[in-house]
């Protein structure tokens, strides 16, 4: 390892607070709140900077805190992100620290991203190793699907109030060993959209289906149709889906009812395929309830963009973390169909979003036996640590 190397964190400088870092983590898991309702972790959270001598914001766009740190007189600043919010799923990992809040867990790990922030915040605040503007954000509300933390923190003046040149945060990525780093430029994870396609009929007499418009037939006509917009109209090289999530209608086998519903999850990794994917939806699911004599109501809701790593600082990243654990644990991450709010801020800043890998055996995210990996948390903490330090080295 270089001298340029030693210069900056390393995990070895948070192995005597591996076991403070893992209490802090525990407690979050056993005290865990759902999306716009984190009042006690953003509480925890904003008294730690405090104390460590941040100049806090909290109520940012809600619940969000944001702690600032400014060292020496470089006009640089760096944003780094924590989410705070549980999801409403009942734990059934038996740990002692297990959820105390019946039907609420950390299922996702962002006890874990807030633990690991809050160990490079106080390290940053007692070794000051840099010179410009830190500013940390914990997030609300990453879990909600539409309004979330991010958008709202964004309303509430985040950037013009704590403005910053680049924006880092992670997620912890169960299957991949821990303390393994996926890095990738550009698209990372998915858009994600909902469509609610109401069709309405004609109801009758199960024996007289001529004297009807068949709802359920139009129905299943839709779902077979739309199988083809991803292998006939979207380039073979590019990455969709379209999951037809719950189809409803009837109430009886002898009677054909007056309307049928269908829900789809629609995922995409570029503006172009997302809006490509918009129009064959609803050209298909107009025009097959027309030739059925049926009609429609198309709600086609947009979700989170897509994650879109600027390629500068994701090469800043990945060397920082190469510098951290090693060339032979960074890989190149795949495609992630699942959606991410931290896509918002990379809509308005620069930055990269990296995940770290959860362990091999990890449950899967949003599972009930899921638990974030403390083994990772001197690992994040010097991560944030270094990045900070090198980012506005002095």
């Amino acid at each position: 390892m270089s001298n340029t190397t030693n210069q900056f964190a390393s995990i070895s400088d948070f192995d005597d607070k591996a076991a403070e870092l893992a209490a802090a983590r525990q407690h979050l898991h056993a005290h865990p709140e759902l999306s716009f309702q984190e009042y006690e972790t953003a509480e925890y959270v904003a008294g730690r900077l405090e104390r460590w001598g941040y100049d806090v914001t909290r109520n940012v766009g809600g619940l969000g805190v944001v702690g600032r740190l400014r060292q020496g007189s470089d006009g640089r600043s760096i944003a780094i992100r924590a989410d705070m919010d549980a999801l409403p799923i009942t734990e059934a990992t038996g740990l002692p620290y297990a959820s105390r809040v019946s039907g609420t867990m950390h299922a996702c790990g962002h006890d874990g991203h807030t633990a690991m922030l809050l160990g490079a915040a106080e390290y940053l605040a007692r070794t000051r190793h840099f010179n410009g503007t830190v500013n940390l954000i914990f997030q609300p509300a990453e879990e909600a699907g539409k309004g979330s933390g991010a958008q709202a923190m964004i309303a509430d003046g985040l950037f013009e109030r704590f403005p910053c040149d680049a924006i880092f945060g992670l997620h912890n990525h169960p299957g991949a060993p821990v303390g393994s780093f996926l890095m990738r430029a550009g698209p990372l994870m998915a858009a994600s959209d909902t469509v609610t396609i109401k069709i309405t009929g004609r109801g009758g007499h199960a024996s007289r289906p001529h004297l009807t418009v068949d709802p359920i037939v139009t129905a299943a006509n839709i779902v077979m149709t739309l199988q083809t917009v991803i292998s006939r109209n979207i380039n073979p090289t590019e990455t969709a889906v379209i999951t037809v999530g719950t189809i409803h209608g009837g109430t009886a086998s002898n009677v054909i009812p007056e309307d049928a519903e269908i829900t789809l999850s629609v995922r995409s990794f570029s503006a172009e395929v997302r809006d490509s994917l918009e129009r064959r939806i609803r050209g298909i699911v107009t025009s097959v309830a027309q030739a059925h004599g049926a009609t429609v109501e198309i709600d086609y809701e947009r979700g989170y963009p897509v994650v879109t790593n600027s390629v500068p600082e994701t090469a800043f990243a990945t060397e920082v973390v190469a510098e951290l654990v090693g060339q032979d644990k960074v890989s190149v991450c795949p495609l992630i169909p699942g959606s991410e709010d931290f896509s918002y801020f990379l809509e308005h800043k620069p930055g990269c979003f990296l995940r770290l890998g959860n362990g091999e055996d990890s449950a899967m995210l949003h599972n009930s036996k899921y638990d974030f990996n403390d083994g990772n948390l001197t690992v994040g903490a010097a991560l944030w640590a270094r990045l900070t330090e090198r980012f506005l080295a002095i």
